[in-house]
């Protein structure tokens, strides 16, 4: 379509195939709109276009992403205040017959079936990352993630185990528990028979817990979800590596039985010798 729709906080751009979202930089802007700067939506990350009233005479026009398609949303896991959704635009309510619009023309552009997805489909925050937590600083630079303990907030637990670096490949997800309710942290998880993890966060040595001024949304979801996509895609590389090589073709096969058949019709190979290779060109299929 190529057409712009400003909002108030972002502004969609919209492409043959996906939506642009920009985000505003000004001063009542959320600050997860800032870190994440725009976003590309590609239309099969969405699962449904809405329109519906806001609060004090504004409308949103809501794309809903698909389940399992946004790292970020899959990380956040419905926590995430409606003023922070960065799949909410918010219009003054005049502009509704032209939100409308958009809503329809976005809608007739979505794929079909629109069902969860089977992987991730909107590109995850780019390292590298970091925040502060209360009990550590945490890192990730696209290969692993790294905690460093502070000795005024982190459990002896934790002092125990040291600091502590965790290669995606180790990683199976993530867990994120907002800051902005009671005892948020975010954990790594560890992939099956690594190791038994604790259940209290303030206790796993593959976790960071969160306090008043540490581990805000804007800087620990991001992070979150970059990990976690990162352990999502070395998951599913693992899988193709591990899956057996492809079968041979059938043509191939039966052509190289036959040559093997006159290579012993001509003595060249014993009554044992044939059968044996035989065996082994039909194991293939």
């Amino acid at each position: 379509m190529g057409d712009v729709l400003a909002g108030f906080h972002a502004a969609w751009e919209f492409d043959t195939d996906s939506v642009l979202i920009r985000f505003e930089r000004g001063i009542r802007t959320p600050k997860l709109f800032h870190a994440l700067g725009e976003r590309r939506i590609p239309h099969e990350a969405l699962a449904d276009v809405t329109l519906t009233p806001g609060k004090r005479g504004t409308v949103v026009l809501h794309a809903v992403p698909r389940a399992g398609a946004d790292p970020l949303m899959e990380a956040a896991a419905g926590q995430l205040k409606d003023g922070c959704d960065p799949y909410r635009l918010v219009l003054p309510a005049e502009r509704e017959t032209l939100a409308e619009y958009y809503r329809d023309e976005l809608r007739a552009l979505l794929p079909s079936p629109n069902g969860p997805a089977d992987r991730f489909i909107v590109s995850a925050p780019e390292g590298p990352l970091h925040f502060k937590a209360y009990d550590g600083k945490a890192s990730f630079d696209g290969k692993a993630v790294s905690f460093r303990w502070f000795w005024t907030g982190a459990s002896s637990a934790k002092w125990k185990a040291g600091d502590q670096t965790f290669p995606v490949a180790d990683l199976s997800g993530v867990e994120w528990r907002s800051p902005e309710i009671f005892d948020g942290y975010l954990r790594l998880i560890r992939r099956p028979g690594a190791v038994v993890q604790p259940a209290q966060a303030d206790q796993d040595p593959a976790a960071v817990v969160f306090g008043l001024g540490y581990g805000p949304v804007h800087e620990s979801l991001p992070f979150a979800a970059a990990v976690l996509a990162a352990a999502r895609t070395r998951g599913t590389a693992a899988i193709e590596d591990a899956r057996p090589p492809g079968r041979r073709d059938p043509a191939d096969i039966a052509e190289r039985i036959r040559h093997l058949g006159e290579l012993h019709g001509a003595g060249l190979l014993t009554d044992e010798e044939f059968s044996a290779k035989k065996a082994e060109l039909l194991a293939e299929l």
